[in-house]
């Protein structure tokens, strides 16, 4: 079963642009790892970011949760000490995952 695993992120306006050079790279890296099939950045236009952020959005699709459990066991602690290492308390980010609903 298909996976989809969402990061939301807040981005302080005054490093968007560089968070988005290193968002690109990241993500890329992601893809590398074993069980990811693909990934897309989104704005989130709705409901809009507060004043002095941007709201983006992050959603990679894995084969199934057996490799998202992969990830996060393996992988997840060291991927997002990368970014809180660069980016501090500039970007703010939360997590959810989704699987189909339809009945199995």
């Amino acid at each position: 079963m298909t996976i989809i695993y969402e990061v939301d992120l807040a981005i302080a306006s005054d490093i968007a642009e560089a968070h988005a050079r290193w968002l690109d790279a990241h993500v890329r890296e992601m893809l590398d790892f074993a069980g990811f099939r693909e990934a897309e950045i989104l704005e989130r236009l709705d409901p809009p970011a507060d004043p002095g952020w941007v709201a983006r959005c992050v959603r990679y699709r894995l084969i199934d949760r057996a490799a998202l459990d992969a990830y996060l066991r393996d992988h997840a602690p060291r991927m997002r000490a990368e970014g809180v290492a660069r980016f501090g308390d500039r970007v703010h980010a939360s997590r959810r995952i989704l699987a189909n609903a339809a009945r199995r």
